[in-house]
């Protein structure tokens, strides 16, 4: 609808005259030195406004006094900037949506959110996303800033952006205004300095008058913004000041209110991890992070546990100091993705991830346009003397977003990590780096993630994606690079598959090479398990099972291919003359043995076994020390990455990549199961591997994949596959609260179809039991994957994990039952109903009598009974 312009006005004629009005869609910035001379302009244009009949919403944020009274006509929104960049972002938004067209607005000064914020870069991406929304919507609307207050980040977008920016100074009792920018309209005086008394706007036309009221301010208003500091750099001078100044004359006040202000700019606005790093942060650690902090903002979760974690264990035991490999990682915070979405036109495609009925939508054009997206030349030209300070050292790029890695929400494997072998020229080095950057970002819009936000009611949650840019751990090894052990650790076991076992002494999963493969669970390979109470117990017990479930394939960096690789174990050993492998490889008795059986005189293979690391060294001691340090400090159970280098047979150092708190129920016993039921009415029984919190529930549904079809299929079918199973699982939308069994051939999750069946996590993760038929391959055991990230999302979410082999010993698999049972598939998924032969869905209900179906899980004694209870068979019988 179109506006009177009569109406649009700014309450004072001679200013709409010297203006040439008001038009539809202005925004309108007045620059101030003091909040007055903003107010003495904001009163009549409200008067105006309401006097008009205009819809009139006053948006109060700021420290100052309040700009309008409570008045009739006047609606006062009041909101908290510290809610975060986004939420406070939707609530203006939201706010201007439901006002509609022609309303008319006032702000409360915008530099106080700059300060809020600790970022001039986000103010201006604020006022970059609003100006526009509040032009196309044909409103008035007014903003104050602070002169000389922001550098260019801020003011550079705000007068690109706005249609009006006026400057107002206040000389030796007399007020001036200065259009410094009237768009769409001209005047030959217009941008000359007017004053303001008497109601009238006089030209100044005399020199002397325009120079000293110009060169009243502290300084010129004609001195460019680019070099001024921003308010996240002079708040870290002034912890640098401070720091110099409690070296002399403690002032304890003003150090700890710096320093808590540092730490809600850089470090977390979760107040548990705030309690933390107040325990266990100095200033001078807070001023050590933003020495190495490209841009503005956060450091994000991943990046805040890797540094709390070597504090904590240095403030443990002395003997950590020299033990922890030093680290000098880089940290992009979270303001440059935000930036970079605004840049890049990405941040209105974000916006459909907020609901849970469109968080998909737009979702692959939003990740297309981040990987084609360009940075700001200063950002870049930052990564560009980061890449100078590693030279050539491999580094990797990691997620570290706001909610990553918190209480509560780990995001295992939802976000991407890139490894740079950092070979070639500067220009293909940072041509590769930004490229992972991109590809962080991008993964942060991925279905993985967004449906593990929608899962957990994360989608309106305040999630930036910062980033943390580390020296890969490791040696050089001819053209091979790679840390020698690495790994994940528990300080609580999820996994008791002994007696002997004390889930409270911890758990690793250990890898020769770099650490992907103990977070990865895509091949046939296997990990070295670890309870740190009693690391001679296997899970898999026996000089054969040992042999057979070893790792025989190592990930390093190839820095001849520029590139992350999988070779066989022999490969890089032959590359490796200098390392101890002793700690790490043993002979294989069962091919020396065979081989003087057969006469040979040939050196035995080594493989991995880790044995003497375990056994002879202090490395076991100093783990379960390092796990019991940080679930103190943490008062609860922590999820650690690591990497152990060693010198010599004995010395070694541990870089610490990664801590969080780990999503883990304790277990606690539970009743036994009744004695002899039969076979016709025993489901599932195995002794192990079982994972996850002991229960005794009830179970409604049965997904079963029956292996024996499954292994006749043609690769790409199995995918197909793996695509019903999701449609399955999510019948609703997402919110199952039917009691699931998924029952299926080999590994779930696997990348390799030939191995299981392919299912990401998010089409799985509202089931709750999850078994693994031995059935693929005679050579292909369950492997026990505790510590990959498929695993860490199974406990999190309280998904019980067994492993069914059916021609062993005291386990069970009612094959008859599960393929005579009625198959409701085709009446849940009319378009499936060719797969009836491959994919048995049935509910507990739909057996002879509707019994009720019981599953007992002992994981301390790796027991489970699946079973119709007693008294519900005889009434079916």
């Amino acid at each position: 609808m179109a506006q009177s312009n009569r109406q649009l006005s700014t309450g004072l004629k001679e200013l709409d005259e010297l203006v040439r009005g008001l038009m539809p869609g202005d925004n309108i910035v007045w620059q101030v030195d003091d909040i007055a001379d903003y107010t003495a302009f904001v009163e009549p244009f409200w008067r105006h406004a309401v006097a008009a009949g205009r819809p009139f919403i006053y948006f109060r944020f700021a420290r100052h006094n309040a700009l309008i009274p409570d008045a009739e006509g006047v609606e006062k929104r009041e909101l908290d900037p510290q809610m975060g960049f986004e939420p406070f972002l939707d609530a203006i938004h939201g706010t201007i949506e439901e006002a509609g067209r022609g309303a008319f607005y006032v702000f409360d000064r915008l530099s106080d959110l700059a300060a809020d914020w600790f970022s001039d870069q986000m103010l201006g991406n604020f006022f970059r996303l609003t100006c526009p929304y509040l032009y196309d919507m044909e409103t008035i609307a007014y903003f104050a800033l602070l002169r000389n207050f922001h550098s260019s980040y801020a003011t550079f977008p705000i007068r690109t952006t706005t249609q009006l920016f006026i400057d107002v100074y206040h000389h030796a009792d007399q007020v001036y205004v200065r259009p410094l920018k009237v768009q769409q309209r001209h005047s030959p005086t217009m941008h000359m300095l007017h004053a303001w008394h008497d109601n009238q706007f006089e030209t100044v036309t005399d020199s002397c008058t325009a120079a000293e009221v110009l060169t009243s301010t502290p300084r010129s208003a004609l001195e460019s913004a680019i070099d001024r500091l921003d308010v996240w750099n002079r708040a870290f001078l002034q912890a640098e000041e401070s720091l110099k100044e409690d070296e002399q004359a403690p002032d304890r006040e003003r150090a700890d209110e710096i320093f808590h202000r540092l730490l809600r700019m850089v470090v977390s606005r979760d107040e548990r991890v705030l309690e933390l790093a107040e325990r266990y942060f100095d200033i001078a650690d807070v001023l050590d992070i933003g020495k190495r902090t490209i841009g503005t903002g956060l450091i994000g979760g991943k990046s805040v546990g890797m540094l709390l974690a070597r504090a904590i264990l240095k403030r443990a035991d002395s003997r950590w100091i020299g033990l922890l490999e030093a680290h000098d990682s880089f940290y992009i915070a979270s303001d440059v993705f935000y930036t970079y979405l605004v840049r890049n036109g990405v941040w209105w495609l974000r916006q459909n991830q907020k609901q849970p009925e469109t968080f998909l939508k737009g979702a692959v054009p939003a990740r297309r346009r981040i990987l084609t997206g360009t940075f700001p030349e200063d950002i870049e030209q930052r990564f560009s003397e980061m890449l100078d300070y590693f030279g050539q050292a491999p580094i990797i790029v990691r997620s570290s977003s706001l909610l990553e890695d918190n209480f509560g929400n780990s995001f295992a494997g939802k976000y991407e990590s890139v490894f740079c072998a950092n070979q070639g020229s500067r220009h293909q080095r940072l041509e590769d780096f930004v490229s992972a950057v991109k590809t962080v970002y991008a993964s942060s819009m991925s279905e993985e993630a967004l449906s593990y936000r929608a899962r957990h009611g994360l989608l309106d949650r305040d999630e930036q994606m910062a980033l943390l840019v580390q020296r890969v751990s490791g040696a050089l090894h001819e053209h091979l690079f790679y840390p020698q052990v690495a790994g994940v650790g528990f300080s609580f076991n999820p996994y008791v598959w002994n007696e002997a076992i004390d889930p409270r002494a911890g758990l690793l999963r250990i890898v020769f090479g770099l650490g992907t493969r103990a977070v990865d669970r895509s091949d046939d390979d296997y990990t070295r398990i670890v309870a740190l109470n009693a690391p001679d117990r296997r899970p898999d017990p026996g000089e054969e099972d040992g042999v057979r479930r070893a790792q025989y394939k190592v990930d390093v960096l190839d820095l001849d291919g520029n590139q992350l690789i999988t070779s066989d174990f022999a490969t890089v050993e032959a590359h490796s003359p200098d390392l101890p492998l002793n700690l790490y490889a043993s002979a294989d008795a069962r091919m020396a043995r065979r081989a003087r059986e057969q006469g040979r005189n040939t050196k035995p293979q080594r493989i991995l076994t880790f044995d003497r690391l375990l056994k002879r060294t202090r490395f076991v001691e100093d783990m379960r020390g390092m796990l019991r340090a940080l679930e103190d400090a943490y008062a609860c159970p922590v999820d650690v990455e690591w990497t152990t280098n060693f010198q010599d047979d004995e010395n070694y150092r541990v870089n610490l990549v990664q801590c969080r708190p780990l999503q883990a129920k304790m277990a606690a016993p539970v009743a036994e199961p009744p004695k002899n039921i039969d076979d016709e009415h025993r489901i599932i029984e195995t002794t192990g591997p079982v994972i996850g919190p002991s229960r005794i529930d009830t179970v409604e549904r049965f997904i079963y994949i029956v292996p024996a079809v499954y292994g006749q299929l043609p690769v790409r079918e199995r995918y197909a596959v793996a695509r019903l199973i999701g449609r399955l699982t999510h019948l609703d939308g997402g919110n199952e609260q039917t009691s699931t069994m998924l029952l299926g051939p080999g590994r779930w999750g696997t990348t390799t179809p030939s191995l299981g069946v392919p299912v990401s996590f998010a089409e799985i993760n509202t089931i709750s039991v999850l078994c693994e038929i031995v059935a693929m391959r005679d050579d292909l055991v369950p492997d026990v994957s505790m510590g990959t990230h498929f695993f860490s999302e199974m406990v999190e979410m309280d998904i019980l994990y067994l492993a069914v082999m059916p021609n062993q010993q005291d386990h069970w698999l009612n094959k008859t039952l599960f393929e005579a049972c009625p198959n409701k598939l085709a009446s849940l998924l009319p378009d499936a109903a060719g797969q009836e032969e491959l994919v048995k869905v049935f509910d507990a209900a739909d057996l002879p009598g509707q019994p009720t179906v019981r599953l007992h899980a002992d994981t301390v004694h790796q027991h489970v009974l699946c079973y119709i209870a007693p008294e519900e068979a005889d009434k079916s019988s």
